[in-house]
């Protein structure tokens, strides 16, 4: 069992959802430490997970695609050798994959090949798309993230998703996690892979529609070198709070968000991770249109995401 400053965080208020079948990727490659700590978290939470990600880093690809290739170069931190399949996996764990292409044909590998084979015949209940190495925050970016265009692949192909982004950690390799579990890199990777299972136990623990079709979540945590009001690092999972926001900050006008917190504006998600604290920001958008949605559609993922989400405090 894993454990870091953050075994507890599994068990804080939610109730766990053993056993759902979720296809995990992201935009930074197969073999870097942020992506292997979610799927060691995952796995732990008791989640059916295959992992199918892009043989190297795809960063800023957005919604790319192209057919997957032979390896012409090795594998992201030479995991696999020059003249690899386009497709392969982890030799000691075959439900580690890479994907010689981009996030959006890694994700689609792993919701129309790799899930039948791995689940029974059948598909992913959800995708956990990250969390990326470094945040992704604003209309600009979200529009060019390969870990977004990954989770708006998988909605619009019918699976749920969530796009999880993290400003703390570096592109290493998954075996700094051992080698040297005291980094910044490690301690941030196992933070956020454990917040990512918090929020994904919430979204997914009541019956019904997960989310609306068409629709993802982007979710950018903090980081965890930050302080807290008492003067400490985010590094208790106490310490870090999710808010709802929006994408672009300066909607047009007349525009009117779900009610939060007194107001029918919400602020914007570059805005709230910005401020001092551990705040994350959790902002509801169109897949097709990577734009915010209108407020019934957000009004469906406060519901979901119950008490989960907090207010800012007044003097924020």
């Amino acid at each position: 069992m894993r454990c870091l400053f953050v075994c507890p965080l599994l068990f804080l208020g939610v109730r766990l959802v053993v056993g759902q079948r979720v296809v995990l990727t992201n935009d930074d490659g197969w073999a870097v430490a942020m992506i292997r700590a979610q799927n060691d978290a995952l796995k732990e939470a008791g989640y059916d997970v295959v992992l199918s990600c892009p043989a190297d880093n795809k960063s800023g690809t957005g919604s790319s695609s192209a057919p997957p290739t032979v390896l012409t170069q090795p594998c992201e931190f030479n995991t696999c050798p020059v003249g690899s399949p386009p497709e392969g996996f982890n030799a000691s764990d075959p439900r580690v994959n890479y994907v010689n292409s981009f996030p959006v044909d890694a994700v689609r590998f792993g919701i129309q090949t790799l899930a039948p084979s791995f689940f029974d015949g059948n598909g992913p209940d959800f995708v956990v798309s990250g969390s990326n190495v470094g945040n992704n925050l604003g209309p600009n970016t979200v529009m060019n993230s390969g870990t977004v265009g990954a989770a708006c692949e998988a909605a619009k192909e019918g699976i749920p998703s969530t796009a999880f982004s993290a400003a703390t950690g570096s592109q290493v390799s998954f075996t700094t996690l051992d080698t040297d579990p005291t980094s910044d890199s490690s301690i941030a990777a196992l933070i956020y892979a454990d917040l990512t299972v918090k929020f994904v136990n919430q979204l997914l623990a009541d019956p019904g529609p997960i989310l609306p079709p068409n629709v993802t979540i982007n979710v950018n945590y903090p980081s965890t070198t930050r302080t807290t009001s008492t003067g400490e690092r985010c590094l208790d999972p106490s310490d870090f709070h999710f808010i709802l926001t929006r994408i672009d900050p300066n909607p047009s006008e007349g525009t009117v968000d779900v009610e939060r917190c007194g107001t029918t504006t919400l602020p914007g998600e570059a805005s709230v991770v910005a401020l001092a604290g551990c705040f994350t920001s959790v902002s509801v958008f169109n897949a097709t249109t990577k734009t915010d949605v209108d407020a019934s559609t957000q009004a469906f993922v406060v519901q979901r995401l119950g008490d989960l989400l907090e207010c800012l405090p007044e003097d924020d």
